[in-house]
């Protein structure tokens, strides 16, 4: 007898694209069991919560959200899983209505465990490092997103002094690449046309099955019906030439790349134990340019990191002025316990995060309205989606250009529309300016 048919869930995610695939396939193997998603208004029987724990504040989002739910459906069984779960296993399982905690690296045995699940709150972890480094929960799900995401890698060997990604998700490992192109191939007769490569080092692909992340984007780019790849982050020392190039010419893989720069002080990189310093990336933005000149190029960076100076910021910012990028991704520094960054010293108070914080935002602000305004009155491809709001699309560009289209439709039905990649001509910014509107461009 099936328990949990019948039963209603709700899937809660924080973080980043990979938790949103795993959970993604959590709920398709909740589904196969017969457990429904609960819909609004619904009680749900069980509540899964997969959490984030790169910062404290993503703790303290963790914890909130465990509590609204426990509000929102008295009596549902609560199961926690991700960093969190995985790194504060104890402080989680003593949080107010939790029954399961489940490690990050034992998302693949949610479902079982939960069908064996009695009364007792109890705390699955995995420490055997052995299985720790052969364990690979493949996922490609699309939720309720148009975009797949195809989970190519997991966990991280670089041990980066700010960072606890490594002890929640273990060492680098991967799928094989025939493994993942059957998946490529499933969504595609699912009706997908993007697919989003995440992982948490992804450009280390091949760890686990001595293959190449060149070669597998060789691979899926043979993949009918996919028309869109994008690759959601690669370090800047592990986008070689040779996958630059591969993306000029490529069929599907789009000129979009994320890398993460997290700092534009060398004294910093080192004290963060980054692999490259602030010449090799300057060269590296220059290379994807000189190949790809079209590119969106987003890039994460954290400001307030032990032994930033003033001058040390000042430094970094002018040099952040300098990249041809479009965007920046700006994190504040978080103290994690058990990491190297606690040994440097010249802490940054609050007030000084944020206010770096706003600086690079501002910065970031102006980059990408520069990159935008140089497409304005262009026609590029779109991959259009219905929003909530009737008769409004929204959708990105090749080049990631944000696009929103609403109220010409010519004599296209929005079921005709949705998920389709159509030529838009792109024009001004929308009212919330975080969009260009788009005109369809018929025939």
């Amino acid at each position: 007898m099936n328990a949990l048919k019948g039963k209603k869930a709700v899937y809660y995610t924080l973080g980043c694209k990979l938790n949103f695939a795993e959970t993604s396939t959590i709920a398709q193997q909740m589904k196969a069991e017969g457990v429904e998603t609960a819909k609004s208004g619904d009680i749900a029987d069980i509540c899964i919560v997969n959490t984030c724990s790169v910062t404290e504040v993503a703790d303290s989002k963790g914890r909130q959200a465990i509590s609204r739910l426990r509000r929102k459906h008295p009596g549902a069984m609560m199961v926690v899983t991700g960093c969190y779960a995985q790194l504060k296993p104890e402080q989680v399982a003593a949080l107010e209505g939790v029954d399961l905690v489940v490690g990050a690296e034992q998302k693949g045995e949610i479902v079982r465990l939960i069908k064996e699940f009695r009364n007792d709150k109890i705390t699955e972890l995995q420490n055997n490092e052995a299985k720790t480094i052969r364990s690979f929960f493949p996922s490609c799900a699309c939720g309720e997103r148009t975009r797949f995401f195809l989970k190519v890698q997991d966990g991280c060997d670089y041990y980066c002094t700010y960072c606890t990604i490594p002890f929640a998700r273990g060492r680098s490992r991967n799928g094989s690449i025939a493994s993942l192109v059957k998946q490529a191939e499933e969504a595609a007769q699912q009706g997908g046309k993007e697919i989003v490569l995440t992982g948490v080092n992804i450009g280390d692909f091949g760890k686990t099955t001595g293959e190449s992340f060149i070669d597998l984007l060789h691979a899926l780019d043979q993949v009918e019906g996919i028309e869109r790849y994008r690759i959601s982050s690669i370090e800047p020392n592990l986008l070689t030439e040779e996958i630059i190039c591969f993306c000029a010419e490529s069929r599907a893989f789009m000129p979009h790349f994320h890398i993460p720069l997290q700092s534009g002080s060398d004294e910093v990189l080192r004290h963060m134990h980054r692999r490259y310093d602030t010449k090799f990336f300057a060269e590296k933005i220059e290379e994807v340019r000189r190949h790809i000149p079209d590119a969106f190029i987003g890039v994460d960076v954290i400001v307030g990191m032990r032994g930033e100076t003033d001058e040390i910021f000042a430094k970094s910012h002018a040099f952040m002025e300098t990249l041809p990028v479009s965007q920046f991704h700006v994190f504040s520094y978080s103290e994690r316990p058990s990491t190297k960054a606690l040994e440097i010293p010249g802490i940054v108070t609050p007030a000084k995060k944020h206010e770096r914080s706003q600086q690079i935002l501002s910065l970031s602000e102006k980059k990408l309205h520069t990159y935008y305004n140089i497409y304005k009155g262009q026609t590029r491809p779109v991959l259009l989606e219905h929003s909530r709001k009737a008769g409004v699309f929204h959708g990105f560009t090749d080049n990631y250009i944000r696009v929103e289209v609403s109220g010409q439709l010519h004599d296209f039905t929005i079921e005709q529309l949705d998920n389709t990649i159509v030529p838009i001509r792109l024009g001004e910014w929308n009212e919330k300016g975080d969009a260009l509107m788009g005109c369809l461009v018929n025939g």
